[in-house]
């Protein structure tokens, strides 16, 4: 029920922020309107210890004992609708020196997953990159690269994206990426 999901996704609002919108200082990304079975996938990823493990990703070291107090799939499904219920914002830019010209020429190998416009494609697990936190976007991407996400045997669509990080060989390259990204949550 949306009062339910409203319970408990207080906690998630600690760092998330109460309309969803994320804030960087607690490496809390923008999530509010993000797709329900994106949000889902994730927390059971966080459940289990598929992500947020890895001593690298402070971030989702924070979050995996978050997703731990959701103590059924029930509860993650209706913190998910929840989630996917609030209006999407537009998080402000962080990340200079991006190029996003050169950004949609990098951005074509993403399409197939990720969509045209960002929208995502559930049916190949790509979640909507649009209306998310630029700095979250850099750093995923750069810990897709690195394995700090996408190595655990128990995270295929994780796997599936570290091979396609990997193409952005340079920061810039991923500045670049980034900076077309947020051009299409206009």
């Amino acid at each position: 029920s949306e009062e339910r999901g409203a319970v408990l996704f207080d906690l998630c609002a600690q760092c998330h922020a109460a309309d969803g919108r994320g804030n960087r200082l607690f490496l809390a990304p923008s999530i509010a309107g993000l797709d329900e079975w994106y949000v889902a996938g994730q927390l059971q990823k966080f459940r289990s210890g598929a992500r947020g493990t890895h001593p690298d990703d402070v971030g989702g070291m924070r979050m995996r004992p978050m997703s731990l107090t959701l103590m059924s799939d029930e509860d993650v499904a209706i913190v998910a609708a929840f989630v996917s219920g609030l209006a999407a914002t537009e998080p402000p830019p962080v990340i200079e020196g991006g190029d996003p010209v050169r950004g949609e020429s990098l951005y074509v190998t993403c399409v197939a997953c990720h969509g045209a416009q960002g929208e995502g494609n559930e049916a190949l697990s790509g979640p909507p990159l649009r209306n998310m936190s630029d700095w979250y976007l850099f750093e995923q991407i750069n810990n897709f690269k690195s394995g700090v996400r996408g190595s655990d045997p128990r995270d295929a669509t994780g796997i599936m994206m570290r091979p396609m990080a990997m193409i952005l060989v340079s920061d810039q390259d991923v500045s670049d990426v980034v900076a077309y990204i947020t051009t299409l949550s206009k």
